[in-house]
């Protein structure tokens, strides 16, 4: 599994920028805003958890440019169809955008054809997305790295879920999936729950799933100042959504307050 979070910040490391680098393209443009430095708006961290039953999606709220909070209250799990979530990490900015292209070609594509898109497809449809943004990721600016959790109705089990590299490459997980700059401290904790837990994520509820969720967005939130933990004052919890046969479901307020009280006070 590539790291993710080594694309978010400057978009100048990793694999394919080092081969360029390596080729002789030794720079690349500095960011630049009427001569002074340009510091984009990122945003993290998300995860996804395959539990008994479906796929568990989650994203903190916090959103920062550099070593500024722009925003506490950003929205990085969306609901693209009614059995299709992206949550996102990166540039809130390039993402959104994404999500919007991804939900009018899911509905264009329902609406001309009389039928719902493949899994297959969908997934390539993000895939190319991501394709098309390179040469802004290449720059540093516009970076995304999402996931992608997905009921299939003609595969059993049907829940599917994938992330993503900065080119495109999609990977489809069995267990679990990460992004953003708090991943280093959610992989860690999943994988030991995976591995040494009370029972294998595969093997949990819903509850179980979302209570680990949220202890792993805590833990994230304690390491990685770009990641916003549950804000008591101002009651902001993070966002949650279900991936099941029954389509996507909202983990509402009243039942994440009770486990952020009962789990993590």
């Amino acid at each position: 599994m590539s790291d993710s979070a080594q694309f978010s910040g400057s978009g100048i490391s990793g694999d394919f920028p080092e081969v360029l680098q390596r080729y002789g393209v030794t720079s690349l443009p500095s960011l630049s805003l009427h001569g002074k430095e340009f510091t984009q708006t990122q945003a993290t961290t998300i995860l996804a958890i395959k539990y008994a039953g479906g796929v568990l999606i989650a994203g903190d709220r916090r959103a920062t440019a550099g070593n500024v909070v722009v925003y506490d209250r950003a929205d990085k799990v969306l609901e693209i169809d009614r059995f299709s979530v992206m949550a996102i990490a990166g540039v809130p900015a390039t993402a959104w955008e994404m999500a919007r292209v991804l939900e009018h070609s899911f509905h264009f594509y329902r609406r001309t054809q009389l039928q719902e898109m493949s899994v297959d497809g969908k997934v390539r449809t993000l895939s190319k997305l991501l394709r098309d943004n390179l040469g802004l990721a290449l720059q540093g600016v516009g970076v995304v790295v999402p996931i992608f959790a997905v009921y299939d109705k003609d595969a059993t089990p049907g829940e599917r879920l994938y992330f993503y590299d900065v080119m495109g490459a999609q990977f489809e997980v069995a267990d679990f999936a990460v992004s953003g700059s708090g991943s280093p401290a959610v992989r860690a904790v999943l994988n030991y729950e995976n591995r040494w837990g009370k029972k294998p994520l595969a093997d949990r509820n819903e509850k179980e799933a979302i209570s680990l969720a949220l202890r792993a967005l805590e833990t994230a939130a304690e390491t990685d100042t770009a990641t916003g933990g549950f804000d008591r004052r101002a009651n902001i919890l993070p966002i949650l959504k279900t991936v099941t046969k029954l389509g996507v479901q909202t983990v509402a307020d009243n039942v994440l307050t009770p486990l952020y009280k009962k789990g993590l006070a």
